[in-house]
């Protein structure tokens, strides 16, 4: 080990560099060619040694200056952490800025805040909008979180916009909830499936069922399809972001999230159905009992899947636009269903895309809706 290895700052390598060659600080100071004061400051470190110090030292004391300006650094950093106590709110600030959508959430009017960076003002928002009691205690910070509340894993902008369903659902006023209305609504709101105008009355029915039903626009790389909660045991609430506007994959969502609330699904954790599609929307192994069911419920409702079978048996490999128009008749529902299950049972997604009509305008004239361009109004 070399005299000089257990020096911790460049003042201390001088020193031992200098009794190693017998040297004093007035012999350092004249083969520099500084004066003596200046040198007794790099010793005592009271005066940093930059690249061009360590370049003289190098050169008179045969020492890399690197060595020299590593030490500079090891010991800036030392003093700083020492002067400088740690900042909880700070941390607890990356975490909320860097994982929420901030200024998204200001422009859906989410929060109100001017700018992302009038800081003080979007802490404040964020602990209205999160219901807590101060900044540290906002759940999407790890040591927050309440893990009992959220059913599976989570990202920080999917439990913003749970939040945003939470506090639409809180603020209306539905009759308390009926299992047996909501399961005598199912035959009523099958029958609306027959054309993408009839969706404005699902809010309705719903409704009367004692659910709330919200609408809230996704966020983004949220990929949320819908949520199932329950505020109390007489209060479920249904979510859905609308995220394809297909009136084959809104009718799969709002009847898997329908099974939920009848299985009492979401009571003890909220159950939120993220991409719900390919694997996600069957019965495999992967899926679990809860989404099993909800699952086959969806996929039963309105095209029972041994129809489906025979349908694709008598008419595979080619299906006509005829072929697709008489089966929809006979089943009593809009042709851009039986498209959007052709095409996942084929995989030919180029098919039909014409029939995939949308729904979304029809659905929120008469829903309870957060997003494009219209922010629901929630009272401070």
């Amino acid at each position: 080990m070399e005299p000089n290895s257990d020096c911790k700052t460049p003042g201390q390598l001088i020193e031992a560099l200098l009794n190693e060659r017998g040297w004093s600080k007035r012999t350092l100071a004249v083969v520099v060619g500084v004066d003596e004061a200046t040198a007794n400051r790099w010793i005592s470190d009271k005066q940093p040694i930059n690249a061009n110090i360590a370049l003289l030292l190098e050169e008179v004391l045969q020492t890399p200056a690197e060595r020299f300006l590593e030490l500079q650094r090891d010991y800036d950093l030392a003093k700083a952490r020492f002067a400088k106590r740690p900042d909880p709110g700070r941390a607890n600030r990356a975490q909320l800025f860097g994982a929420l959508p901030i200024t998204t959430m200001i422009k859906r009017g989410w929060l109100n805040a001017d700018d992302i960076r009038d800081v003080s003002a979007v802490e404040k928002e964020l602990v209205r909008f999160f219901g807590a009691k101060s900044a540290d205690e906002i759940e999407i910070l790890p040591h927050a979180a309440k893990k009992t509340i959220v059913h599976g894993e989570t990202t920080s902008t999917q439990l913003a916009w749970l939040y945003r369903v939470r506090s639409i659902a809180e603020d209306m006023m539905v009759p308390v909830y009926s299992e047996d209305k909501l399961r005598d609504s199912l035959a009523d709101l099958r029958r609306l499936a027959i054309a993408p105008e009839e969706a404005r009355r699902i809010p309705r029915i719903i409704a009367e069922a004692g659910v709330r039903f919200v609408i809230v626009e996704s966020l983004p790389s949220a990929k949320i399809d819908g949520v199932c909660f329950w505020l109390n045991d007489r209060s479920p609430v249904i979510g859905m972001s609308l995220r394809h506007d297909r009136i084959d994959n809104f009718w799969f969502v709002l009847r898997h999230e329908l099974e939920h609330v009848l299985q009492g699904h979401g009571k003890t954790g909220i159950i939120l159905d993220a991409e719900l599609e390919g694997e996600r929307a069957g019965t495999g192994e992967s899926v679990s009992e809860e989404e099993r069911q909800a699952n086959l419920a969806a996929a039963e409702f309105l095209i029972p899947k041994a129809k489906m079978d025979a349908f694709i048996e008598r008419k595979a490999p080619f299906f006509s636009e005829r072929d697709l128009q008489g089966f929809s008749k006979t089943l009593g529902v809009h042709s851009g269903i039986v498209a959007g299950q052709l095409q996942h049972r084929t995989g030919r997604y180029d098919r039909f895309r014409q029939h995939l009509a949308p729904v979304r305008q029809n659905l929120i004239s008469g829903a309870a809706v957060d997003g494009w361009g219209n922010p629901y109004p929630l009272e401070d």
